[in-house]
């Protein structure tokens, strides 16, 4: 299927696939190889190629520049293409474990900020989705105006209480399901029902 690709083109072009190298650049450097020519049409869908295998990294689009100024420096150096591409390479490597960690810590930044503001839309006076309070093992959640909590019990299950303020030490019991998931659906008619008693 890729004929005009020997071992060495396929072991340069699979490490620049990520690389952030100019396409043409790259044509250049691979004709210089032992192969047939490579048209830039050849050398595009052979990048493609690589990025689509299982396992193996897209080029990072906030690393393009910082992959592009190595590049360009190299290059006006005289630098040859294999020991540019390999310098990428760790900066990448490099750049990309630092990326990702900036990454993670955004996620859980936006987790948190999140948490918060469930917690505060439940205190509000909100309906809000299923939160958990600091501090408490319980999840609360608000429909209709009303103030459930869940409580999972030693078997796994989980006991759904109507409750008259967050503070509420023992509520209505609604009943006791085999996991969250039923007790919300339960809620879908429960919270709109009468409630005799409240």
């Amino acid at each position: 299927m890729w004929g005009k690709w020997t071992d060495t083109r396929e072991q340069l072009a699979r490490t620049a696939a990520y690389c952030w190298i100019p396409t043409e650049d790259l044509q250049e450097a691979l004709n210089a190889m032992a192969g047939e020519r490579l048209t830039i049409t050849d050398v595009a869908q052979r990048l493609r190629a690589f990025n689509e295998e299982a396992y193996e990294p897209w080029p990072q689009d906030e690393l393009q520049e910082g992959c592009l100024e190595i590049y360009r420096r190299e290059r006006a150096e005289g630098t040859g293409m294999a020991a540019i591409v390999g310098a990428i390479q760790e900066f990448v490597e490099g750049r990309g474990a630092a990326l990702q960690e900036e990454q993670r810590r955004r996620y859980r930044e936006t987790v948190e900020a999140n948490k918060i503001a469930l917690q505060e839309r439940l205190r509000s006076g909100a309906d809000c989705k299923w939160t958990p309070l600091d501090g408490s093992p319980h999840v609360f959640c608000r429909i209709n105006g009303r103030i459930y909590r869940l409580d999972t019990m030693v078997d796994g299950t989980v006991l759904l209480q109507r409750i008259a303020d967050l503070k509420d030490v023992k509520g209505q019991v609604v009943g006791r399901y085999r996991r969250r998931a039923d007790a919300t659906k339960a809620l879908k008619e429960v919270a709109y029902a009468a409630e005799p008693g409240w």
